[in-house]
């Protein structure tokens, strides 16, 4: 039996992306329901989350279902020397899913491996984020239209945003271009230009980062500095105010522009791009509900077609 768990975005097929976009799609326009009541799905934070923790919580009671688990690792077990194998064979007693975070790279996959309730990888390490990247590409689509042939420009820490990698390989379906933006120290890694050449995806990286360089793009993807990767914090002051999105930089942007962020941005956005046409960080952020709806209700095989039919509609 083929394993329900969501822990990567690569196995993804473009007709399975499609189609939780339109499950999406169908929460957005009726978000409350009863479909999961009795229920009961596990959120297992080893690394601290907010946007992504309470996303899948509201999700979860949105839906009906009730939520148990933990925000913060020191509170559980695991100080006591309990092996992430043995808090995911007890937490699986008692849940129907398993939402976890985990900062080793490949937990979710182990997780996954250990028992037959579903999990859904909310991210492990600089690896994978493959919630996020479905609430992205239905927040694409939502403002462009389409997902075919566009210029996505990714800018800031590309070498450990889990966010990008991910973006990356669900959109090897859709023909982008991609423009990488970093500086050499937080340059996308090897293995992912590596895939876009496997898999014929686009790709331009550039060091400047001005009016002229993002003229060009369809959707602008800031992505934050992350102090918690680094082990050398003399490296991190050195980069982590590198790339300034600014309003006046935008003078040259396509009307279709959109600016997404996975949030929480520190000051690679300026406040003044808030009140701009393009900014749209916090609707994607919003977006993250209407998805991890659809990804919850898909790994317990609750169908497209039942949640049409679906008659717990909450007014």
């Amino acid at each position: 039996m083929e394993n329900p768990s969501l822990v990567s975005i690569a196995h993804l097929s473009r007709e399975k992306i499609l189609y939780l976009m339109e499950m999406a799609r169908d929460f957005e326009l009726r978000p409350n329901r009863k479909i999961l009541d009795g229920r009961i799905v596990a959120t297992l934070f080893f690394e601290p989350s907010t946007r992504t923790r309470l996303s899948f919580e509201t999700a979860a009671h949105r839906l009906g279902a009730s939520v148990i688990g933990f925000t913060d690792p020191k509170v559980t077990s695991s100080t006591k020397g309990e092996t992430l194998k043995d808090t995911i064979m007890m937490v699986s007693n008692y849940s129907d899913v398993i939402v976890m975070r985990h900062y080793l790279e490949g937990a979710a996959l182990y997780a996954s491996e250990l028992t037959n309730t579903p999990v859904v990888n909310a991210g492990d390490g600089a690896h994978q984020h493959p919630s996020q990247t479905i609430l992205d590409l239905y927040t694409i689509l939502q403002t462009q239209g389409t997902l075919d042939n566009l210029n996505i420009y990714l800018v800031g820490d590309l070498k450990y945003g889990r966010t990008v990698h991910s973006l990356i390989m669900a959109m090897r379906h859709f023909h982008p271009t991609f423009h990488f933006i970093s500086p050499k120290e937080l340059a996308m890694p090897e293995e992912y230009k590596q895939y876009c050449r496997e898999h014929d995806i686009n790709f331009v990286e550039h060091e400047d980062f001005n009016e002229e360089i993002i003229s060009g793009a369809d959707i602008l993807y800031m992505t934050r500095v992350q102090r918690e990767r680094f082990s050398d914090l003399m490296e991190y002051e050195r980069v982590k105010d590198i790339y300034v999105l600014r309003k006046e930089m935008l003078s040259m942007a396509k009307d279709n522009l959109r600016i997404l962020h996975p949030l929480p941005r520190v000051n690679e956005i300026a406040q003044d791009v808030d009140d701009t046409p393009y900014a749209y960080y916090f609707e994607q952020a919003q977006n993250g509900i209407y998805a991890r709806e659809a990804i919850i209700c898909d790994v317990l095989g609750i169908t497209l077609e039942e949640v049409r039919n679906d008659s717990t509609i909450i007014q």
